[in-house]
Protein backbone atom coordinates (compact mmCIF):
# COMPACT_ATOMS: atom_id res chain seq x y z
CA UNK A 1 0.00 0.00 0.00
CA UNK A 2 1.42 3.40 -0.99
CA UNK A 3 1.64 6.27 1.49
CA UNK A 4 -1.23 8.03 -0.26
CA UNK A 5 -3.48 4.97 -0.12
CA UNK A 6 -2.58 4.40 3.54
CA UNK A 7 -3.51 8.00 4.35
CA UNK A 8 -6.80 7.68 2.49
CA UNK A 9 -7.61 4.51 4.40
CA UNK A 10 -6.91 6.25 7.71
CA UNK A 11 -8.98 9.31 6.79
CA UNK A 12 -11.91 7.07 5.86
CA UNK A 13 -11.67 5.44 9.28
CA UNK A 14 -11.46 8.78 11.06
CA UNK A 15 -14.57 10.04 9.28
CA UNK A 16 -16.36 6.94 10.60
CA UNK A 17 -15.14 7.73 14.12
CA UNK A 18 -12.53 4.94 14.27
CA UNK A 19 -10.27 5.76 17.23
CA UNK A 20 -7.62 3.27 16.11
CA UNK A 21 -7.32 5.01 12.74
CA UNK A 22 -6.90 8.33 14.55
CA UNK A 23 -4.16 6.88 16.76
CA UNK A 24 -2.35 5.53 13.69
CA UNK A 25 -2.51 8.89 11.92
CA UNK A 26 -1.05 10.64 14.97
CA UNK A 27 1.69 8.04 15.23
CA UNK A 28 2.45 8.48 11.54
CA UNK A 29 2.81 12.27 11.60
CA UNK A 30 3.47 13.56 15.12
CA UNK A 31 7.25 13.23 14.94
CA UNK A 32 7.78 15.20 11.76
CA UNK A 33 5.29 17.88 12.83
CA UNK A 34 7.04 18.27 16.17
CA UNK A 35 10.41 18.63 14.47
CA UNK A 36 8.96 21.25 12.11
CA UNK A 37 7.45 23.29 14.95
CA UNK A 38 10.39 23.04 17.31
CA UNK A 39 12.93 24.63 14.94
CA UNK A 40 11.46 28.18 14.96
CA UNK A 41 10.00 28.08 18.49
CA UNK A 42 13.05 26.56 20.19
CA UNK A 43 10.63 25.17 22.76
CA UNK A 44 9.40 21.60 23.08
CA UNK A 45 6.36 22.77 25.06
CA UNK A 46 5.35 25.29 22.40
CA UNK A 47 5.96 22.75 19.65
CA UNK A 48 3.79 20.15 21.39
CA UNK A 49 0.99 22.68 21.86
CA UNK A 50 1.14 23.68 18.19
CA UNK A 51 1.06 20.06 17.02
CA UNK A 52 -1.86 19.35 19.32
CA UNK A 53 -3.73 22.33 17.85
CA UNK A 54 -2.88 21.06 14.38
CA UNK A 55 -4.41 17.64 15.01
CA UNK A 56 -7.53 19.20 16.50
CA UNK A 57 -7.70 21.62 13.57
CA UNK A 58 -7.52 18.72 11.15
CA UNK A 59 -10.43 16.95 12.86
CA UNK A 60 -12.47 20.13 12.83
CA UNK A 61 -11.80 20.70 9.12
CA UNK A 62 -11.85 17.14 7.86
CA UNK A 63 -15.05 17.75 5.91
CA UNK A 64 -13.16 20.31 3.81
CA UNK A 65 -10.09 18.13 3.23
CA UNK A 66 -9.43 17.60 -0.50
CA UNK A 67 -8.52 13.92 -0.96
CA UNK A 68 -6.52 14.84 -4.04
CA UNK A 69 -4.07 16.73 -1.84
CA UNK A 70 -1.24 15.18 0.15
CA UNK A 71 -2.32 14.67 3.77
CA UNK A 72 1.20 15.42 4.96
CA UNK A 73 1.20 18.75 3.11
CA UNK A 74 -2.25 19.57 4.48
CA UNK A 75 -1.10 18.96 8.07
CA UNK A 76 2.10 20.95 7.55
CA UNK A 77 0.04 23.85 6.16
CA UNK A 78 -2.27 23.88 9.18
CA UNK A 79 0.80 23.84 11.42
CA UNK A 80 2.38 26.73 9.50
CA UNK A 81 -0.68 28.85 10.21
CA UNK A 82 -0.65 27.92 13.90
CA UNK A 83 3.05 28.74 14.05
CA UNK A 84 2.59 32.01 12.19
CA UNK A 85 -0.12 33.10 14.65
CA UNK A 86 2.05 32.24 17.64
CA UNK A 87 5.08 34.12 16.36
CA UNK A 88 2.95 37.10 15.35
CA UNK A 89 1.38 37.26 18.82
CA UNK A 90 4.83 37.27 20.34
CA UNK A 91 6.07 39.76 17.74
CA UNK A 92 8.77 37.33 16.70
CA UNK A 93 10.22 37.56 13.22
CA UNK A 94 8.22 35.26 10.96
CA UNK A 95 10.48 33.41 8.57
CA UNK A 96 7.75 31.74 6.55
CA UNK A 97 4.35 33.33 6.07
CA UNK A 98 1.20 31.44 5.14
CA UNK A 99 1.26 30.54 1.46
CA UNK A 100 -2.17 29.23 0.60
CA UNK A 101 -4.97 31.80 0.66
CA UNK A 102 -7.60 29.43 -0.72
CA UNK A 103 -7.77 26.93 2.14
CA UNK A 104 -10.42 26.64 4.83
CA UNK A 105 -8.36 28.59 7.38
CA UNK A 106 -8.04 31.69 5.20
CA UNK A 107 -8.18 34.64 7.60
CA UNK A 108 -8.98 37.32 4.98
CA UNK A 109 -12.45 38.84 5.39
CA UNK A 110 -14.17 39.59 2.06
CA UNK A 111 -15.19 43.16 1.37
CA UNK A 112 -18.88 43.87 1.81
CA UNK A 113 -19.34 44.19 -1.97
CA UNK A 114 -17.98 40.69 -2.60
CA UNK A 115 -20.29 37.71 -2.62
CA UNK A 116 -19.40 34.30 -1.17
CA UNK A 117 -20.09 32.70 -4.55
CA UNK A 118 -17.73 35.14 -6.22
CA UNK A 119 -14.95 34.27 -3.80
CA UNK A 120 -15.58 30.57 -4.37
CA UNK A 121 -15.22 31.04 -8.13
CA UNK A 122 -12.00 33.01 -7.67
CA UNK A 123 -10.60 30.41 -5.27
CA UNK A 124 -11.37 27.60 -7.73
CA UNK A 125 -9.72 29.55 -10.55
CA UNK A 126 -6.58 30.05 -8.45
CA UNK A 127 -6.57 26.37 -7.57
CA UNK A 128 -6.73 25.38 -11.23
CA UNK A 129 -4.02 27.86 -12.15
CA UNK A 130 -1.77 26.60 -9.38
CA UNK A 131 -2.34 22.97 -10.34
CA UNK A 132 -1.48 23.65 -13.97
CA UNK A 133 1.69 25.56 -13.09
CA UNK A 134 2.66 22.75 -10.70
CA UNK A 135 2.20 20.21 -13.52
CA UNK A 136 4.47 22.20 -15.83
CA UNK A 137 7.15 22.59 -13.18
CA UNK A 138 6.87 18.93 -12.21
CA UNK A 139 7.35 17.93 -15.84
CA UNK A 140 10.51 20.02 -16.02
CA UNK A 141 11.85 18.64 -12.73
CA UNK A 142 11.23 15.03 -13.74
CA UNK A 143 12.92 15.60 -17.10
CA UNK A 144 16.02 16.97 -15.38
CA UNK A 145 16.09 14.12 -12.87
CA UNK A 146 15.62 11.47 -15.54
CA UNK A 147 18.68 12.62 -17.45
CA UNK A 148 20.72 13.23 -14.30
CA UNK A 149 20.94 17.00 -14.74
CA UNK A 150 21.06 17.69 -11.02
CA UNK A 151 23.15 20.85 -11.37
CA UNK A 152 20.43 22.31 -13.60
CA UNK A 153 17.86 21.25 -11.03
CA UNK A 154 19.75 22.98 -8.24
CA UNK A 155 19.96 26.17 -10.29
CA UNK A 156 16.26 26.35 -11.12
CA UNK A 157 15.34 25.50 -7.53
CA UNK A 158 17.41 28.41 -6.27
CA UNK A 159 15.97 30.72 -8.93
CA UNK A 160 12.30 29.76 -8.97
CA UNK A 161 11.80 28.57 -5.40
CA UNK A 162 14.40 30.46 -3.35
CA UNK A 163 14.36 33.62 -5.50
CA UNK A 164 18.14 34.01 -5.55
CA UNK A 165 20.08 36.10 -8.07
CA UNK A 166 22.19 34.58 -10.85
CA UNK A 167 25.40 35.97 -9.36
CA UNK A 168 24.69 34.57 -5.90
CA UNK A 169 23.80 31.16 -7.36
CA UNK A 170 27.00 31.09 -9.42
CA UNK A 171 29.10 31.80 -6.32
CA UNK A 172 27.18 29.32 -4.21
CA UNK A 173 27.45 26.44 -6.69
CA UNK A 174 30.89 27.33 -8.01
CA UNK A 175 29.87 27.76 -11.63
CA UNK A 176 30.01 30.58 -14.17
CA UNK A 177 27.28 33.21 -14.03
CA UNK A 178 26.68 32.74 -17.77
CA UNK A 179 26.04 29.05 -17.14
CA UNK A 180 23.38 29.97 -14.58
CA UNK A 181 21.73 32.33 -17.07
CA UNK A 182 21.79 29.63 -19.72
CA UNK A 183 20.15 27.08 -17.44
CA UNK A 184 17.46 29.60 -16.51
CA UNK A 185 16.83 30.49 -20.16
CA UNK A 186 16.50 26.83 -21.22
CA UNK A 187 14.19 26.09 -18.29
CA UNK A 188 11.86 28.94 -19.22
CA UNK A 189 11.87 27.79 -22.85
CA UNK A 190 10.89 24.28 -21.79
CA UNK A 191 8.10 25.55 -19.56
CA UNK A 192 6.76 27.61 -22.46
CA UNK A 193 6.96 24.55 -24.72
CA UNK A 194 5.11 22.40 -22.18
CA UNK A 195 2.44 25.09 -21.91
CA UNK A 196 2.03 25.31 -25.70
CA UNK A 197 1.44 21.55 -25.78
CA UNK A 198 -1.54 21.95 -23.47
CA UNK A 199 -5.12 22.41 -24.56
CA UNK A 200 -6.06 26.03 -25.42
CA UNK A 201 -8.37 26.17 -22.39
CA UNK A 202 -5.50 25.19 -20.10
CA UNK A 203 -3.20 27.80 -21.60
CA UNK A 204 -5.87 30.44 -21.15
CA UNK A 205 -6.32 29.38 -17.53
CA UNK A 206 -2.68 30.08 -16.72
CA UNK A 207 -2.34 33.19 -18.86
CA UNK A 208 -5.27 34.75 -16.97
CA UNK A 209 -3.58 34.15 -13.62
CA UNK A 210 -1.97 37.57 -13.54
CA UNK A 211 -0.29 38.09 -10.16
CA UNK A 212 -2.59 35.76 -8.25
CA UNK A 213 -0.10 32.89 -8.17
CA UNK A 214 3.68 32.71 -8.04
CA UNK A 215 6.14 29.99 -8.95
CA UNK A 216 7.65 30.00 -5.46
CA UNK A 217 4.24 29.63 -3.83
CA UNK A 218 3.23 26.78 -6.13
CA UNK A 219 6.61 25.09 -5.70
CA UNK A 220 6.27 25.21 -1.91
CA UNK A 221 2.62 24.27 -1.74
CA UNK A 222 2.99 21.26 -4.05
CA UNK A 223 6.38 20.33 -2.54
CA UNK A 224 7.77 19.78 -6.02
CA UNK A 225 11.28 18.83 -4.95
CA UNK A 226 10.55 17.46 -1.49
CA UNK A 227 12.30 14.15 -0.88
CA UNK A 228 10.63 10.84 -0.13
CA UNK A 229 11.10 9.52 3.38
CA UNK A 230 12.78 6.47 1.90
CA UNK A 231 15.35 8.75 0.25
CA UNK A 232 15.90 10.64 3.50
CA UNK A 233 16.20 7.33 5.34
CA UNK A 234 18.85 6.11 2.92
CA UNK A 235 20.67 9.42 3.29
CA UNK A 236 20.53 9.16 7.07
CA UNK A 237 22.19 5.74 7.15
CA UNK A 238 24.69 6.80 4.47
CA UNK A 239 23.67 4.32 1.75
CA UNK A 240 22.36 6.90 -0.72
CA UNK A 241 24.65 7.19 -3.73
CA UNK A 242 25.50 10.18 -5.90
CA UNK A 243 24.06 12.15 -7.59
CA UNK A 244 21.07 11.72 -5.25
CA UNK A 245 23.25 11.98 -2.17
CA UNK A 246 24.71 15.34 -3.25
CA UNK A 247 21.32 16.67 -4.27
CA UNK A 248 19.75 15.59 -0.96
CA UNK A 249 22.53 17.38 0.93
CA UNK A 250 21.89 20.49 -1.19
CA UNK A 251 18.13 20.36 -0.62
CA UNK A 252 18.57 20.02 3.13
CA UNK A 253 21.49 22.40 3.72
CA UNK A 254 21.25 25.03 0.98
CA UNK A 255 17.55 25.18 0.20
CA UNK A 256 16.83 24.24 3.83
CA UNK A 257 13.40 22.88 2.94
CA UNK A 258 11.65 23.00 6.34
CA UNK A 259 9.42 19.97 5.70
CA UNK A 260 12.28 17.74 4.53
CA UNK A 261 14.45 18.94 7.42
CA UNK A 262 11.58 18.05 9.78
CA UNK A 263 11.18 14.62 8.18
CA UNK A 264 14.90 13.94 8.57
CA UNK A 265 14.79 15.00 12.22
CA UNK A 266 11.81 12.70 12.75
CA UNK A 267 13.69 9.77 11.22
CA UNK A 268 16.66 10.53 13.47
CA UNK A 269 14.35 10.62 16.49
CA UNK A 270 12.85 7.27 15.52
CA UNK A 271 16.34 5.84 15.49
CA UNK A 272 16.94 7.25 18.97
CA UNK A 273 13.48 6.17 20.20
CA UNK A 274 13.17 9.65 21.68
CA UNK A 275 9.44 10.20 21.12
CA UNK A 276 7.90 7.01 22.46
CA UNK A 277 5.18 8.68 24.53
CA UNK A 278 4.08 11.37 22.10
CA UNK A 279 1.49 9.35 20.17
CA UNK A 280 -0.55 8.41 23.22
CA UNK A 281 -0.42 11.94 24.65
CA UNK A 282 -1.64 13.53 21.43
CA UNK A 283 -4.27 10.83 21.01
CA UNK A 284 -5.73 11.21 24.50
CA UNK A 285 -5.89 15.00 24.26
CA UNK A 286 -7.60 15.07 20.85
CA UNK A 287 -9.74 11.93 20.65
CA UNK A 288 -12.69 13.79 22.14
CA UNK A 289 -13.02 15.72 18.88
CA UNK A 290 -13.22 12.49 16.87
CA UNK A 291 -16.90 11.83 17.54
CA UNK A 292 -17.76 15.17 15.93
CA UNK A 293 -16.37 13.97 12.59
CA UNK A 294 -18.41 10.76 12.36
CA UNK A 295 -21.48 10.63 10.19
Amino acid sequence: MTAGHADEFLVDGIVRGDADAWRQLIERYNGRLLAFARAPTQSLTDAEDLVQETFVGFLQSIGHYDRGRSLETYLFTILRYKLYDLLRQRKTAVVETPTDATDWWDRVTPASTDSPSGHAVQAEARRQQGSLLADLLRQLIHELRDRGAFMDLQVIELIFYAGQRNLDIAELLGIDQKAVAGIKFRAIQKLQKYLEEREPAARSCLEDAGGEITVAKVWREHRLTCLKRSTLGAFLVDVLEDPWRSYTQFHLDVVACPMCVANLADLQAEQDEAMVGDTERFFQSSVGFLSRTAG
